[in-house]
């Protein structure tokens, strides 16, 4: 069985480095690099990177779609590319040479016609012996949030597992959706119940709350550097975080879910899946800019969990 995930807003992300950002200077930049962005197309990277199979299904318009198609292309990264009206956007990163800090601009999106929202649902739904449906990222300008709805009912429909790693209203949206995993961080877990969390109790008592409301059969809550924790399927468990220097902070969310997604598919249990999901966002962490997990170091990293 196959994976595939969904993207509503892919971006090309452009990475460069100056030595010091200063407002009103011209900043001279080295040479940029470009990766294929956006939660889901990263989860798809991520999951061929490490020898599973994952088409990435989004939606592509203008130079900087057809720019995303070329890179992942190149990676062999399997694609099915819908075709829009808007250009898809960009999103820039600025590595700054002393102290190291990071700054990232993220640019809106084009919106998408109800016809490409439908166009794209119909082209994920028409892919054969999909086990697997991850919709990650953030909703596009003017999209309903309840699209993840009418992807839940669709998974429902077809007994496929949903994975959704979103945020905001997005996210919000989620409560009801059907899902079978969502991987909120900590701070979005507040939100959602409202009320602050300050203690390990309490934190597992807001993804029981979660599991409750039906957001989804396992709620894995992203602690940062301190691992994360799940709750669902009768586990109630939490993996710690490996410790490793921090390269780039870009797509670990990403990598922990692309890992925890082909585990599931390739018939791992969850606490196996969790501890693979912490070793490919540590992982990613290693690498630097925009690049993602390299599978070699996340199986190293997933080894040591087990020793």
């Amino acid at each position: 069985m196959a994976i595939a995930t969904l993207t509503l807003n892919p971006a090309l992300d452009v990475t460069t480095c100056t030595e010091k950002v200063r407002p009103q200077h011209k900043l001279r930049c080295t040479a940029p690099r470009f990766d294929p962005g956006g939660g889901g197309i990263n989860v798809a990277r991520v999951i061929t990177h490490l020898g599973g199979k994952a088409t990435a299904v989004f939606p592509s318009g203008g130079p900087v779609g057809a720019v995303i198609v070329k890179l992942l292309e190149d990676e062999k990264v399997p694609i099915l590319a819908v075709p829009i009206a808007g250009t898809t956007r960009e999103s820039f990163t600025v590595d700054e040479g002393r102290p190291g800090d990071q700054y990232r601009f993220v640019l809106p999106g084009p919106e998408l016609r109800e016809d490409e929202q439908a166009a794209l649902l119909d082209a994920l739904f028409g892919l054969a012996d999909v086990s697997h449906i991850v919709v990650s990222g953030s909703l596009p300008p003017g999209c309903d949030p309840a699209i993840l709805k009418r992807i839940g009912a669709r998974c429902r429909e077809a007994g496929v597992k949903l994975v959704i790693d979103t945020s905001g209203p997005a996210l919000a949206a989620c409560e009801g959706a059907g899902a079978w995993l969502i991987k909120p961080s900590l701070r979005e877990v507040a939100d959602l119940v409202g009320r602050d969390i300050a203690s390990e109790d309490d934190e597992m008592a807001a993804a029981r709350t979660l599991q409750a409301r039906g957001f989804a059969e396992l709620v894995v809550i992203s602690l940062a550097e301190r691992g994360a924790l799940l709750v669902g399927a009768g586990k109630e468990l939490r993996v710690p975080a490996i410790p490793v220097e921090a390269k780039g902070t870009v797509g670990a969310g990403d990598s922990m879910v692309a890992a925890i997604t082909l585990a599931s598919a390739e018939g791992k249990g969850i606490e196996d899946a969790l501890r693979y999901g912490i070793a490919a966002g540590a992982a990613t962490l290693m690498t630097p800019a925009t690049e993602l997990a390299r599978k070699e170091d996340v199986e190293r990293l997933y080894a040591a969990t087990a020793s």
